[in-house]
């Protein structure tokens, strides 16, 4: 479904990934992970359309993505949810997620898939009329999922969707990213919280300072010595 191939990509002037290539499948869920710093939000910027690859491919359902704008790259059936969830903030939770349906604005069934994320997160349903500035960090973070769902993806892209969260709601994130696979998305992840990403996950890539150190399966991955000792703390 996602081929990045040799994809180079510079932020604010200095070189964040060099020469990396990942594939996802369809159905899949991918986790990409490594430390801070290592490259990955640059990786999902750089597919999601937020920032132009110096060299290297981005495709897509075997078309060519990249230097397309990034709505268009949306309307393409790709959802991007940033490390910072970009939500607006004075609005209510249920405008913010009929934001997410824009695409669709004057179609009947503009609302359809919030079934769906009333059914991944009912906190959501619950708050409808409050401000998203009032809601915890995450229950934030499953609205900007949410209205990313609203798109109608065939491709999810996470940034760090633990972060900011207590961890009582991480695994609920988690978990629910696993559904969002079960309802027929593929799901690309990128994470510090390496342990949590590989149990969930079918495969993982490992980035380190911008390269990719290791790939494979992710139990493979999650046994792996190296792995258990520098990132696991095993």
């Amino acid at each position: 479904m996602l081929s990045v191939h040799e994809v180079t990509t510079a932020y604010q002037g200095l070189v964040a990934i060099s020469a990396v290539s990942i594939e996802v499948a369809k159905g899949e869920i991918v986790c990409v992970a490594g430390a801070n710093g290592a490259g990955k939000s640059t990786l999902l910027k750089s597919i999601a359309g937020a920032e132009r690859p110096r060299s290297g491919t981005v495709s897509f359902d075997g078309m060519r993505i990249d230097g397309m704008a990034q709505h268009v790259i949306t309307s393409r059936g790709i959802a991007y949810v940033p490390e910072n969830r970009r939500l607006f903030p004075r609005l209510s939770v249920r405008d913010n997620l009929r934001l997410g349906s824009y695409l669709y604005r004057g179609e009947a069934n503009r609302e359809e898939p919030l079934d769906l994320v009333f059914k991944l997160f009912p906190r959501l349903q619950e708050r409808l009329e409050q401000r998203a500035e009032t809601l915890s960090g995450g229950e934030q973070q499953m609205l900007a999922i949410g209205r990313a769902l609203m798109t109608r993806p065939r491709l999810l892209m996470l940034d760090e969707p633990s972060q900011g969260i207590m961890p009582k709601l991480v695994d609920e994130i988690f978990q629910a990213v696993k559904r969002i696979r079960d309802a027929g998305m593929t799901v690309l992840i990128v994470e510090q919280r390496m342990s949590e990403c590989l149990e969930i996950a079918d495969r993982a890539y490992i980035l380190q300072t911008g390269r990719v150190l290791m790939q494979g399966s992710a139990a493979d991955i999650r046994v792996n010595p190296d792995v258990r000792k520098a990132y696991l703390g095993l």
